[in-house]
């Protein structure tokens, strides 16, 4: 078994990165689990642990939507929270809405159920998950931190491809292997 997603991994610029470590700097005190920057990525479908043998398949198939999307840049935007302001759970970059983002999320989606994957409840939201809160003492100044950086400019990118990742659990984080790349058009 191998636990897996789809996702689309992001090269932090120079002001990405200024602004993920002023954002950590001025929530050190807090309790925040940082997601490791070669780690950033949007996840397109987790599969969870799954057995080997199916990995051939979803490659084949991952292959196949790759060759009826074409290239796309995206424009990373905002920083937001999940959860409320009262209990955040986590820290997360915004993502403009992009047609062919979403277009190939739901093509991920819809697809992958035929090898047995249920398409998750949610809807698709496309975001960065930076930090996983643990424990926020001082809430009024977490809001005023989160409001400071609200509606910044952080990063453009091309997406050129996307990739079938391993997530291997480890007490210090996740290590994050690629298994598959799958080029767009």
């Amino acid at each position: 078994m191998k636990r897996i997603f789809a996702a689309i991994k992001i090269h932090p610029t120079k002001l990405f990165r200024n602004t993920y470590f002023q954002l950590k700097s001025n929530l050190k005190d807090e309790k925040i689990k940082w997601v490791e920057l070669e780690n950033i990525h949007i996840t397109l479908k987790f599969f969870g642990e799954t057995d080997e043998r199916k990995i051939g398949s979803i490659n084949e198939l991952l292959a196949k939507i790759a060759d009826n999307h074409s290239s796309f840049s995206l424009n990373i935007n905002d920083i937001r929270i999940f959860g409320s302001s009262y209990k955040p759970r986590v820290i997360w970059f915004g993502i403009e809405k992009s047609e062919q983002l979403i277009s190939l999320a739901y093509d991920v989606l819809d697809q992958v159920q035929g090898l047995g994957f249920v398409r998750d409840r949610q809807n698709f939201v496309p975001h960065l998950t930076i930090g996983r809160i643990k424990f926020i003492e001082d809430k009024k100044r977490f809001q005023e931190v989160i409001s400071r950086f609200e509606s910044i400019k952080i990063q453009d990118q091309k997406v050129d491809q996307f990739y079938l990742i391993e997530s291997i659990l480890r007490p210090q984080g996740p290590e994050y292997k690629i298994l598959e790349s799958f080029h767009l058009q």
